[in-house]
């Protein structure tokens, strides 16, 4: 980002001397060239604008079309040769020329000679690179607001221009006006405009903005005027995955990689996709589980519930039967009656309770049984397998890519803790029997992890990484510790 804007900017600093080119018919030079004007031709200029205010002031001569051509075309050399004598001599010239076309009427009430010459100024490549140069000076100057009426005068002057178009952008920008740099932006696409950073900017106007339907197709244009770019293709990837398109990104970036099979950070931002949409998997089927194991819990609740009930239900009959036995003891055998009941009847709620939560566990979605959850296991899998693949091509093309190092150190160590998990779920019973083997299994993937960390590290040392090393090497004195053979496997 801060790589385009810098573009952006060298670009609109040589605004000046485009103009000071399209203004060679103009007399003298342009502003940048005022400290070099003869003497007397800046007194000649000043002296015309002094009779220029004059005349305008004057009631009979401010009617006279004459007087604001004479005023326009004074000013307008002002603006070229001299601006330091009114900053805003750009913006009058035009107002002068626009005060022509309004006075100067033929018989009929259509434009007289002098409007008819005004109105061709107003449209001509002398006004448009005046009004450019004026406002690439007020941008220079910061003054934003100023530099971007100007610059949409000259784009007025010749609509199909992408460089008005560029120019007001960026100024709009300086002035926080994003509504209108999207605008300018926009026309300059339309006009045909090709430099990739304009687009960009655009489509991250847009997604500022939270539009990222407009983004993308901001990007889609820079793609149609820029075929195979790959910024602005790396960038839709970006927005698809930020609104959480992966699926497209990932269609997209394979593309760029069939076009540039050795492009390394297409390669890498691949593998990190598959990677992403692992993850999601993962969190998927840990709710998937969880929900499962709910399921469970509500099946057991609802059995143990039913048994206490049953229980509550015998002793309910055992102390009526005591009631007509001992009479002697009914009182006691009353109270003993009415808790049991009490009891009965809080724990009939519970039993309701339990059959509502057990029912809804059984109809969920997301409880269907195993075909589910396994379906979700063979696709996270599958999405890993890739990630790999992708890892392992970038450190065929470049073997000390700290990226690529750091994902596959991570990767081996993530399904260390993964497998490790089913070993801590183990009965003793089960580790007895199994355990061991599974713990050096596990070792062995945490072994995996180590050489990748460290040819990370010999490229660059960061917190996450040096962090992460630690944990593995401590972990693997455990296994020492402990006499598990670590067993790596593929």
């Amino acid at each position: 980002m801060k790589k385009t804007a810098l573009a952006l900017l060298v670009c609109l600093l040589s605004a000046g001397a485009y103009a000071q080119n399209q203004g060679q018919n103009q007399q003298g030079q342009s502003a940048q060239g005022a400290n070099a004007l003869d003497a007397a031709m800046k007194e000649s200029l000043k002296k015309d604008k002094e009779k220029s205010d004059k005349a305008i002031t004057e009631e009979k001569s401010a009617a006279k079309a004459n007087t604001w051509l004479d005023r326009a075309k004074t000013y307008q050399n002002i603006a070229a040769q001299a601006p330091e004598l009114d900053p805003n001599a750009a913006t009058v010239a035009y107002d002068a020329y626009k005060k022509v076309v309004e006075l100067d009427k033929d018989k009929k009430g259509g434009p007289g000679r002098l409007a008819k010459e005004a109105d061709e100024a107003l449209k001509g490549q002398s006004m448009y690179a005046t009004l450019m140069n004026a406002g690439a000076a007020k941008y220079q100057a910061k003054e934003f607001g100023e530099a971007v009426k100007l610059m949409r005068m000259a784009g007025d002057i010749m609509p199909k221009d992408t460089t008005a178009a560029l120019f007001t952008g960026i100024a709009a920008q300086q002035n926080q006006d994003n509504t209108l740099a999207k605008e300018a932006f926009e026309r300059y696409a339309v006009n045909g405009g090709k430099d990739p950073s304009v687009y960009y900017s655009l489509a991250t106007l847009y997604r500022n903005d939270k539009e990222t339907d407009k983004a993308m197709a901001a990007l889609d244009k820079g793609l149609a005027a820029l075929p195979g770019n790959k910024d602005l293709q790396a960038e839709k990837v970006n927005i698809m995955l930020s609104s959480g398109q992966t699926e497209q990104a990932i269609a997209s970036m394979k593309e760029l990689v069939a076009k540039d099979p050795n492009n390394v950070q297409n390669l890498l931002n691949l593998g990190i996709l598959y990677d992403n949409a692992a993850g999601k998997l993962s969190e998927q089927i840990r709710k998937a589980e969880g929900e499962a194991r709910k399921g469970g819990d509500a099946q057991k609740k609802l059995a143990d519930d039913k048994a206490t009930l049953d229980a509550y239900t015998a002793e309910i009959a055992r102390l009526n039967a005591a009631l007509k036995k001992q009479p002697k003891n009914a009182a006691e055998l009353r109270r003993q009656l009415t808790d049991v009941q009490n009891k009965q009847k809080e724990l009939k709620a519970s039993v309701a309770q339990a059959q509502t939560e057990a029912q809804q566990a059984a109809s969920s979605p997301s409880s269907e049984g195993a075909g589910q959850l396994g379906d979700l296991k063979k696709q996270y899998e599958e999405q890993r397998a890739q990630a790999k693949q992708y890892y392992d091509k970038v450190l065929a093309i470049e073997p000390n890519n700290y990226d690529a190092n750091f994902n596959l150190g991570v990767f081996y160590f993530n399904e260390a803790v993964e497998l490790k998990k089913s070993v801590d779920q183990m009965s003793m019973a089960d580790y007895q029997k199994n355990g061991k083997q599974i713990d050096g299994q596990v070792c062995g993937k945490f072994k995996q992890a180590e050489p990748y960390f460290l040819k990370a590290k010999a490229v660059k040392e960061e917190a996450d990484l040096v962090e992460n090393l630690n944990t593995l090497q401590n972990v693997l004195k455990q296994y020492e510790q402990n006499k598990i053979v670590c067993v790596e496997s593929k």
